[in-house]
């Protein structure tokens, strides 16, 4: 059996050079993701970072770099 060419068309589309990204770690993870973050602060600190609670005042603390600290919502 021969192999099958698939083409796929991809559209290029224009984005913001600056992201609005959203940090999210539960409770036994925020270590992994201060870490995460530390290795690409420099990757991170043009972006607006977003991060709930304690997690985004670990970040800020961290980082030295301004986190807009959204509400802790439990369901």
């Amino acid at each position: 059996m021969g192999r099958r060419r698939i083409y796929v068309n991809h559209k290029k589309i224009t984005m913001e050079h600056d992201k609005k990204i959203a940090l999210v770690a539960h409770d036994n993870k925020k270590r992994d993701l201060v870490e995460w973050a530390k290795y690409n602060q420099v990757l991170l600190d043009h972006h607006k970072i977003y991060a709930t609670g304690t997690t985004g005042e670990i970040l800020e603390q961290e980082l030295g770099f301004k986190i807009k600290v959204l509400l802790q919502y439990s369901v």
